[in-house]
């Protein structure tokens, strides 16, 4: 069996991934918790079953635009907490199939992306809302927590969870080779065994051997010894960390930050909110640093489409990728300290200075003294001079550093001027 260190040479390496939240739920547009948030019963749900037709799902379209935007791999929500299937799947009714959309969405997805060289990941919600032996009265966010109508209704967990494994190899079976089996979510005493996490792995490994699983269905993936089960990245949401992710000996683990480009997972028609490609860039930028990755979220909307905001999000930040993805693609954290204007990314004796503030006069390098052999801006090969200013010598807190000036009062570039600097010797270690 491959370790985790072989299974994630290609994630570390690719940094910058999409994650699709798609399903009925974009349907009354008020995000992918909707029926939880609102307590809203089935029957009142099962009216967006009957209207879902996907009728502009056009998974080469989205595909097309990660490929642009110069995402390396894809994860699509096959099962949200409501519990529907966007797949085929033979032991559900509640599946895209049945609805007017009549086809398997996850099909067309998967092939659509690898068509494109895009790496494929499938979200599976460990949480069902619909399946009726999920336990519900009394839970912390399933529709009927305090219904008390379903207080004493009779639960055999054990039949949800051979339904829920065997989704999981129907997935992972009838697809090809599947890159991301991506979970969501433990809480509460709902964690680990509880899912029967150990069997799951086990026959999720026998399948498909090189597949990367995320940290979601509990243990302790920063301890020495983690539970089988722990998964082979963490997955923090919504948050950058602020010294990336390591284990109890200091080791730095994979790790990926999934964030939304607005303030919604799925659809939100009100929302609004997007983030700029600056933001964007930016964020990516600050989890490579950490040796992280950045999965950016889109919601496309009840017909299939990604918004016009969302794609023109994409657009720029793949614009800048074009430009500068050498100081992101297989880089990582460097061995100097974040710099007071910016941050560093490295790859071997390749240092990425990310510059994004100009301030005044040339831009110092502390600690690089006689060490840079090469500076060019990224974006167009430039060449820069490493070259103190005449006033330099008069400072002694400098002796260990060196000098770049930028002309002119404006960076070339607002959201991150990126400077590849080629280091003499020996490559710092990260």
């Amino acid at each position: 069996m491959s370790t985790r260190e072989e299974r994630t040479r290609w994630f570390l390496r690719d940094r910058f991934g999409l994650f699709i939240h798609w399903g009925l739920y974009a349907i009354p547009a008020r995000g992918e918790w909707v029926r939880g948030n609102e307590r809203m019963s089935r029957e009142h749900y099962l009216r967006y079953f009957h209207e879902f037709d996907a009728s502009r799902y056009d998974p080469k379209a989205w595909a097309r635009a990660a490929k642009q935007a110069g995402q390396k791999y894809a994860v699509l929500t096959t099962k949200h907490h409501d519990g529907f299937c966007l797949f085929d799947s033979k032991l559900t009714d509640f599946k895209a199939t049945n609805t007017p959309a009549g086809r398997d969405l996850v099909r067309e997805y998967v092939d659509a992306f690898r068509a494109e060289g895009i790496a494929v990941g499938l979200y599976y919600s460990l949480i069902d809302w619909h399946h009726d032996d999920y336990p519900g009265y009394g839970d912390k966010a399933h529709p009927d927590r305090d219904n008390e109508a379903a207080k004493d209704k009779p639960i055999q967990f054990d039949r949800y969870l051979d339904y829920m494994h065997g989704q999981v190899e129907e997935l992972l079976t009838q697809y090809g080779k599947i890159d991301i089996m991506w979970f969501d979510f433990s809480y509460d005493n709902m964690t680990g065994e509880k899912w029967r996490a150990t069997e799951l792995v086990r026959k999720i490994r026998s399948i498909q051997p090189d597949i990367l699983i995320d940290n979601r269905l509990g243990g302790h993936i920063r301890a020495a010894e983690p539970e089988e089960y722990a998964g082979d990245f963490f997955s923090p949401e919504q948050i950058i960390p602020p010294g990336g992710i390591v284990d109890v000996n200091g080791r730095s683990i994979p790790w990926e930050a999934c964030i939304t480009l607005n303030d919604n997972w799925g659809y939100h028609s009100e929302d609004r909110n997007y983030k700029s490609a600056k933001q964007v860039v930016r964020t990516m930028v600050e989890c490579v640093s950490k040796n992280g990755n950045l999965l950016l979220n889109v919601g496309p909307d009840a017909k299939g489409e990604m918004t016009r905001e969302s794609l023109s999000v994409l657009g720029e930040v793949g614009e800048w990728l074009r430009l500068n993805g050498d100081s992101i693609y297989g880089c990582g954290i460097s061995e100097l300290a974040k710099p007071e204007w910016g941050r560093y990314t490295q790859k071997g004796n390749l240092l990425y200075a990310h510059v994004y503030d100009r301030g005044i006069g040339p831009i110092y390098f502390q600690g690089l003294k006689g060490k840079i052999k090469k500076a060019r801006l990224l974006r167009d090969g430039t060449e820069l001079k490493v070259e103190a200013p005449w006033m330099a010598e008069e400072y002694s807190d400098v002796a260990g550093g060196d000098f770049i000036t930028l002309k002119g009062a404006e960076l070339p570039d607002d959201m991150d001027t990126v400077i590849e600097l080629e280091l003499e010797g020996q490559p710092l270690h990260g």
